[in-house]
């Protein structure tokens, strides 16, 4: 992220009721970038594809006279469509050291559990989620319980040295009659190089036959130069052909502080009697020098739609400059 301009919020009290702030600063921050990549498999050779980077974050903080923090976001997207264009993901966050933080999402919220559910390889499957080739589309998502717009996420104050609490909240919605949702997750870094996390957290679908719960746990140990990461999600709701449980790994090593390589395995789990495991794997590396990052990656993935079909199976090569300046 790189700082453009700065612009002194001078006006911040008057968004914020019988409340005085001093000054603080907006932010405007972006990514160079330049990427090619490219899929093969049995209808998906479609040549190389470039892209660069195309968001821009406005992000600024400003100190209350009480010792409160306001903190503001909002991402524009080129990708973004109208209604919620040209915005994208935009929250404000209210915090200080006894209370804690809380944060609205007016986009792009997650539960206490989906804003973990990134899995220990990367999702992977995001990737091929979509995929398309003269033989059609095929890709299959990671189903989690973000509440997405206008959810609330709290993150208690430090109760004990190496353990933090986050929740979430998604009110009911207008004409639902399914029931709010809350979430929780315990993060635990006691320990020297090693994090664990446990969470769990409503669905709170359109229908009833659509609404469960969704746990998730994560494991993490860095040692020296070797980082090891598993993570697993159970997503779990009525209906039970929908359900999904997604499990991965991944090791890191960072060969030195230019250069850092990954291999990690992703497995996407779906109870329909008809459906297979999809499985994915990565391996990464990146160099960085004066100020740029060159990286490369090489993805498979076998049975994306849940099927044996000749055109599940599919590779993805990927090349990236990303500058710092």
């Amino acid at each position: 992220m790189n700082n453009f301009k700065k612009i002194g919020l001078t006006a911040l009290a008057a968004s914020l009721v019988s409340v005085s702030a001093n000054a603080g600063s907006l932010t405007i921050s972006g990514a160079a970038s330049m990427n090619v990549g490219g899929y093969s498999g049995e209808g998906h050779d479609g040549g190389a594809t470039f892209s660069m980077g195309n968001q821009v974050t406005m992000s600024g903080s400003g100190e209350l006279d009480n010792g409160m923090t306001v903190s503001i976001s909002y991402q524009l997207d080129n990708g973004t469509s109208v209604p919620s264009g040209p915005f994208d993901d935009h929250s404000v966050t209210v915090s200080s050291d006894a209370m804690g933080s809380l944060t609205l999402h007016g986009h792009g919220g997650g539960s206490a559990t989906s804003s973990m559910d990134l899995t220990a390889a990367g999702n992977v499957w995001d990737t091929f989620d979509g995929a398309t080739g003269g033989s059609g589309t095929v890709g299959v998502g990671h189903s989690n319980s973000a509440p997405g717009n206008n959810s609330l996420n709290y993150t208690m104050p430090t109760i004990m040295d190496g353990v933090a609490v986050a929740l979430s909240y998604k009110p009911q919605q207008s004409g639902n009659t399914i029931d709010s949702g809350t979430g929780y997750a315990v993060t635990y870094t006691g320990v020297e190089g090693l994090t664990l996390v446990y969470s769990s957290s409503d669905i709170v679908g359109t229908t009833g036959a659509l609404s469960g719960d969704q746990t998730a746990w994560k494991v993490s140990y860095a040692y020296g130069p070797v980082t090891a990461t598993a993570t697993q999600s159970e997503y779990d709701v009525t209906t039970t052909t929908s359900d999904q449980d997604v499990s991965s790994m991944a090791v890191s090593y960072t060969i030195s502080d230019e250069m850092s390589v990954t291999y990690g395995t992703e497995t996407i789990e779906s109870t329909n009697s008809g459906h297979v495991d999809a499985e994915y794997d990565v391996i990464k590396g990146s160099y960085t020098s004066g100020g740029m990052t060159v990286s490369a990656q090489r993805k498979t993935a076998e049975n994306v739609d849940h099927s044996t079909n000749n055109n599940a199976d599919l590779e993805y090569w990927g090349l990236g400059l990303a500058f710092a300046f």
